[in-house]
């Protein structure tokens, strides 16, 4: 399986802490040896940083780790294939234009047994992997369904919902999606959050030996939010999210949330 990685913050925040303990897990601490890739938003453009390579050894990943991009909005993925092969076409995350948006994906799971049912005509994948094939399905059922961004974020969260229970049910589908304004967590097995505000304290990475005093790098109305497939820290208290639970963030701050009844 993949691992995901994603933020929202109020301030420009830089992700070089939690990045650098999911490249451990490319290749070192974590089989995920097939390709990496980061997509930084910055207003309504987004850079994005992707190698085939695992992350452990690539030197983009080394000048990312070294060079602190600051945005508001970020999603990451470390690759395991399993369809598709190791290339740069393949390699997470995928973005396409929606509503003049930059949207960006990255899928952790396998589906099986969905060849025909993910029809698309606006966005076709460029790759081979089922990942941005059900991107690009669900980009069209977006815009089939909304002229527009709904001003009622709930409705589009809603709709994202329903589109993550039809994914799920082809198999294991973990996503972290954003248009840049709000970052979209779907939960089939495994995905964890933890928001991050004053008082700010230490955090000791799981997969190196790295320790922050986030009390020393951030300002009192700092609101940070990071989303990963596994608890990144072992000495703070994260969110663990059951199957089929979702959640949006906007600037950092838990927007909606839906937890299936057990």
């Amino acid at each position: 399986m993949c691992e995901l990685l994603g933020m929202s913050a109020n301030v420009p925040t830089d992700i070089v802490f939690s990045f650098t303990g999911l490249v451990e897990r490319g290749g070192i601490t974590g089989p995920h040896r097939d390709g990496w890739g980061i997509t930084f938003y910055d207003g309504k453009g987004c850079r994005s940083f992707k190698d085939p390579l695992p992350s452990c050894e690539s030197e983009v990943a080394k000048l990312i780790k070294n060079y602190p991009i600051k945005s508001r909005a970020v999603i990451s993925h470390i690759r395991q294939a399993n369809r598709g092969g190791v290339s740069l076409e393949n390699t997470h995350p995928f973005t396409r234009e929606l509503w003049g948006r930059n949207w960006c994906y990255a899928h952790n799971g396998q589906l099986s047994d969905y060849e025909g049912q993910l029809p698309s005509k606006r966005f076709q994948p460029v790759g081979q992997t089922d990942s941005e094939l059900a991107f690009c399905w669900l980009l069209e059922q977006i815009s089939n369904e909304f002229e527009s961004m709904p001003e009622d974020s709930q409705l589009i969260f809603d709709f994202l919902r329903s589109l993550g229970d039809q994914l799920k049910a082809f198999g294991v589908f973990n996503m972290l999606l954003s248009d840049g304004e709000y970052v979209f967590a779907y939960c089939s097995n495994n995905l964890s959050w933890i928001t991050r505000r004053a008082p700010f304290g230490k955090a000791r990475l799981i997969d190196t030996d790295m320790v922050i005093d986030f009390g020393q790098e951030t300002t009192p109305n700092d609101v940070v939010t990071v989303i990963a497939t596994r608890p990144l820290t072992n000495n703070e208290n994260w969110n663990i999210m059951i199957a089929g639970q979702c959640v949006m963030f906007r600037l950092g701050e838990k927007l909606h949330q839906f937890i299936p009844k057990s």
